[in-house]
């Protein structure tokens, strides 16, 4: 299917083609046609599937069909909210991409940095504001924003913004929008909270669950490797240097472990940069900025960059630790195989985690494979091998495997017929000796 069987107008098709996108994704194709008529939408599915997309051109499509009085301030008419300031600024650019000869304008308002640039900007008139909670609450007990006259709601990656504990802020923002009007909210999972949220906020939404675990498995090779715990940062030192990778996304569990990580490769004479909630917006926006460009080979990062860290062709992602809820690891993982591209996902895991390991395989639907790193294998598993090779091991596995071995019924009868046969030959031959003797 193509984008001109949903739809769109000739301007969005126009600008989408500009920017590279040929055919919808399974999402775009069922939500953007349900959001064009003016209906709610409740959608689940994995990162990487165009959530974006999905509900941003039908939405610049509705807003920008209605006459903008020229002198009048403009209100606030969508509202879109998204769990961190990364993701805020990477929606904000690409509203801006899809609306660029549309004449709405757009802002973008989260924490981490000074509100009077953004109070300036709230102050001209907005058509479409996209919000962290905490910063919009902000903004609104200062009287910067007024959501009265808002004709749509956005929930971006409601999942995550209720996990992050956001769940009054977000119940306090409802209560300031009008009841008329279309919600939207796109998810990666069906959570508890994520329910209660949408029988709360929608009205008869079109529902959509893409499930897209087989082309995530297809597109991404995972690998998994056992090892000690205390030389982790040894062998993703030796992995990215010796293979030469130039882009490398690494995840941890803390932001203690991203700061020690850092220090180990950039020690180890990898450029590396970290990223972590502690970090200021400065540095965080110039980490994700040089990651890019290639000006680092590696960043180092906490889940804080599992969701709304988009690039296209990122090859390598490490999990340094399995993340604590399982859950996040598919999100993790997501960052490289996009956009069509393929990508290597490695994890290295100890002992310690081999129960997320477990909580992680339930929700993929099948096993990982793992592996050892030829020179890097557990103490323990050393040992194990150690003593496969004696001649006292050999003998006992042999009597272990015939142990084991089932019983054939079938061969064990046949032998047993064998030797009664055998057995019945042999004391007729005695016989007809016995008898030749007694003759003679």
């Amino acid at each position: 299917m193509s984008f001109k069987k949903l739809g769109l107008t000739p301007v969005l098709l126009e600008t989408i083609q500009k920017i590279g996108y040929t055919e919808p994704t399974s999402v775009q194709t069922q939500a953007i046609p349900a959001v064009l008529e003016g209906k709610d939408v409740m959608a689940t599915a994995q990162t990487g599937t165009g959530k974006t997309a999905a509900y941003a051109l039908p939405i610049l499509q509705l807003l920008g069909k209605k006459e903008i009085k020229e002198g009048v301030k403009r209100p606030i008419r969508a509202l879109i909210l998204v769990p961190t300031r990364e993701l805020a600024s990477q929606v904000g650019k690409s509203i801006e991409a899809y609306g660029q000869d549309i004449s709405l304008k757009i802002c973008t308002v989260y924490g981490g940095v000074k509100f009077t640039p953004q109070v300036k900007k709230l102050e001209s008139g907005v058509d479409i504001l996209i919000a962290t909670p905490g910063r919009l609450l902000e903004h609104i007990k200062q009287e910067n924003v007024n959501l009265s006259k808002v004709e749509m709601v956005v929930f971006d990656e409601a999942d995550r913004i209720l996990d992050m504990g956001f769940w009054d802020e977000v119940e306090n923002l409802l209560s300031l929008v009008p009841k008329k009007r279309q919600t939207l909210l796109f998810s990666v999972g069906l959570t508890k909270s994520v329910k209660r949220l949408s029988e709360i906020s929608l009205s008869k939404p079109k529902k959509i669950n893409i499930n897209n675990q087989g082309d995530f498995a297809q597109k991404v090779t995972q690998m998994i490797y056992v090892l000690d715990k205390n030389r982790k940062c040894e062998l993703l030192s030796f992995m990215i240097g010796s293979q030469n990778w130039h882009q490398v996304l690494v995840f941890t569990k803390t932001k203690q472990s991203a700061d020690e990580v850092g220090e180990y490769l950039e020690q180890s004479g990898l450029k590396t940069l970290v990223l972590h909630g502690d970090k200021a917006h400065s540095q965080r926006t110039k980490a994700l900025k040089h990651f890019k460009d290639g000006s680092i080979r590696v960043l180092v990062a906490t889940d804080i960059a599992s969701r709304g860290l988009d690039i296209e062709e990122l090859p390598h992602v490490i999990n340094y630790e399995l993340p604590g809820d399982a859950e996040d690891y598919v999100h993790r993982v997501g960052r490289t195989g996009r956009a069509g591209n393929t990508g290597t996902a490695i994890s290295l895991v100890c002992k310690e985690e081999k129960s997320v390991l477990k909580d992680i395989e339930k929700i993929l639907g099948y096993a990982l494979k793992v592996e050892f790193y030829e020179g890097f294998e557990t103490k323990e598993w050393i040992q194990k091998e150690a003593k496969k090779h004696t001649i006292k091991a050999k003998i006992e596995r042999s009597k272990e495997k015939k142990a084991k071995k089932p019983a054939n019924l079938k061969s064990v009868q046949k032998r047993k017929e064998y030797q009664e046969r055998k057995d019945q030959k042999e004391k007729f031959m005695k016989n007809v000796q016995k008898e030749k003797r007694g003759k003679k």
